[in-house]
């Protein structure tokens, strides 16, 4: 199995939301730094969140302030992202990283990563 699975993507409508969840196995994710980035068709990879292991501070980008929830569950060893508000410009594959700590809302020198989920938004 993939150290990293992403689940809860799919088809939502704009001013909807989701939930996206990345269970680990294999490790133990409350040591690492969690980062959530999305990758659109044709546009660069976007960090978008990071949730740090010591003290679960979280960091956004500009584009999902206020609409975007990211945080932890140790004992689950998963990890989530609530999108709320979503827009059609959140179309994207949604990818979940775990590394050494966040540098804003970038987790860095990531050890594991997921395959991905597709969130699509459209009316």
């Amino acid at each position: 199995q993939a150290p990293l699975v992403e689940s809860g993507g799919g088809l939502g409508q704009p001013g909807g939301s989701l939930r996206l969840s990345c269970a680990a196995s294999g490790f133990p994710l409350s040591v690492y730094a969690i980062g959530w980035y999305r990758q659109a068709p044709g546009k660069q990879r976007e960090d978008i969140s990071c949730i740090s292991s010591t003290d679960g501070t979280t960091y956004y980008a500009r584009s999902v302030q206020g609409r975007f929830t990211i945080s932890r569950d140790n004992a689950k060893n998963t990890g989530y992202l609530q999108m709320n508000r979503l827009e059609p410009e959140d179309t994207a594959v949604y990818y979940c990283v775990a590394g050494s700590f966040c540098a804003d809302h970038i987790a860095v020198n990531n050890k594991y990563w997921g395959q991905g989920t597709q969130v699509s938004i459209s009316s």
